[in-house]
């Protein structure tokens, strides 16, 4: 392998296991801050014994994953530096803006809320939660908005003299449709991390009857929640697929190994291509499936891998405009397939804990547990397909991958980099582990039970 090779491999490892972090934090601010608005509401001590529990997972979270971040955008400047100066101008607004306007809006409203309880009215302290959720959410927004500008690039021009790309309209990067569609599904994917890790941290302590006062409303309210998030995943993701279809046409393509323009096109539950991926053997197929995927019509066309190969080599020239085929077929399937997992288990607690009952079956008290994965490899295998589909460009349709990369680092650099990032993330991986296994199998902290302030009473009636 060369530098290109390995400078992608570790971009990749940072990525994914900085996206470990990212979604469950997101997830987790809106529990917290919902938990939180319930107590505040009702005084009960459950709630807020819920609230400090979930928030103090959140904190560990939060913690590591500003660290992981960090040596992501480092990524830029080390491995990618011919990429960071050709889109600089452009790529470089919205990771300001999050860096500037959303990150100072999280540390800030985290830090008071951190140490607001019982300094702060109870109403301002619930206000700087509330100010950390939306803090996550914009600050995933900036981020989301710079990669869908690597999927579709707009809003810029590129400068004959320098060769570089210049900002023409911010509007168009952070409000093009590719840009909202990403959002929209991304965050409800991240609601649906955080709400799967509710439900299976409080399947642990209910069937062992752990703390029931605290933990029944938590798992109730985690199923619910995950539920209607991972509904719209669905209905965001197809949203997603249309407009995937439209823009990159070879990663439709791709994901479903279709080789051949056909209309109506089916979608294959599982296909057998040949060892280098360029044409199907043997395949189980459901009928008109991926034409309304694709398109929203039962019966609608969706172009094959080998005529939009012919397309873009007639387009940008010679070249294989293949992505890795089998990868992007089986990361779609996984992605969709562990986040149909975690739907099913939410309403099969939801059957089970209906009228106050709490399940019996040790069975769901396992799957619950377990499927505290199912989103993170979802989220995982989503952006795998995601970045993976677009090869070979790094900016789509504008500048190649193999054009990216910093052309002084060699490759005893980057495999040495390589090779320390990934035990240091090894040993970050066993931390966050232990801190977070210990901290989720303790007692949630007791708290007195308090009167409703008059002044908290009156801000709320107002």
């Amino acid at each position: 392998m060369d530098a290109l090779d390995l400078a992608r491999i570790q971009f990749g490892i940072v990525t994914v296991y900085h996206f470990i972090f990212v979604p469950l934090s997101i997830g987790l601010a809106l529990v917290v801050a919902g938990l939180q608005t319930m107590w505040y509401r009702s005084r009960q001590p459950h709630y807020l014994r819920a609230t400090k529990f979930w928030g103090k997972l959140f904190l560990i979270n939060f913690a590591l994953g500003v660290v992981t971040g960090l040596v992501q955008e480092f990524q830029f400047g080390m491995n990618w530096s011919s990429y960071s100066r050709f889109v600089g101008d452009v790529f470089g607004a919205p990771l300001a803006m999050e860096g500037l306007l959303a990150f100072f809006v999280e540390a800030t409203f985290l830090g008071l809320w951190i140490f607001g309880w019982e300094r702060l009215p109870k109403l301002a302290h619930l206000a700087t939660i509330w100010l950390v959720a939306i803090g996550t959410t914009l600050s995933a927004y900036f981020i989301l908005a710079a990669n869908a500008w690597m999927q579709h690039p707009v809003g810029y021009h590129i400068d004959p003299g320098t060769g570089r790309a210049h900002l023409d309209d911010i509007g168009s990067v952070l409000f093009q449709s590719t840009t909202l569609v990403a959002v929209f599904h991304t965050m409800t994917a991240a609601y649906m991390t955080g709400g799967a890790f509710l439900v299976g941290v409080s399947a642990w302590h209910l069937a062992r009857r752990h703390e029931v006062e605290v933990f029944r409303p938590s798992l109730k309210f985690g199923l619910w929640f995950t539920l209607v998030a991972s509904l719209v995943v669905v209905v965001s993701g197809d949203t997603q697929a249309r407009i995937m279809t439209s823009q990159q046409p070879m990663k439709m393509a791709a994901a479903e190994a279709l080789y051949d323009t056909a209309a109506p096109a089916s979608f294959s539950i599982l296909t057998i291509g040949t060892l280098n991926g360029e044409r199907e053997v043997w395949s189980l197929r459901v009928p008109h499936v991926l034409s309304f995927m694709a398109t929203g019509d039962l019966n609608g066309e969706v172009e094959g891998i080998n005529d939009v190969q012919a397309a873009e080599q007639q387009r940008y020239g010679p070249g294989n405009y293949r992505p890795n085929v089998p990868v992007t077929y089986w990361t779609f399937r996984l992605m969709m397939g562990f986040g149909f997992a975690v739907m099913l288990i939410c309403l099969a607690g939801l059957w089970l804990t209906r009228r106050q009952r709490l399940p019996r079956s040790r069975l769901f008290w396992w799957a619950a547990m377990v499927g505290i994965a199912f989103p993170f490899l979802a989220n995982t295998t989503g952006w795998i397909f995601t970045e993976m589909g677009r090869q070979p460009w790094v900016v789509f349709g504008v500048m190649r991958t193999a054009a990216g990369v910093s052309p002084t680092v060699g490759t005893a650099e980057v495999l040495t980099s390589l090779v320390v990032f990934t035990l240091l993330y090894g040993l970050l991986a066993v931390i966050d582990v232990a801190l977070m296994a210990r901290y989720a199998r303790s007692v949630p902290p007791a708290v007195a039970q308090e009167e409703p302030e008059e002044s908290d009473v009156l801000a709320f009636a107002y």
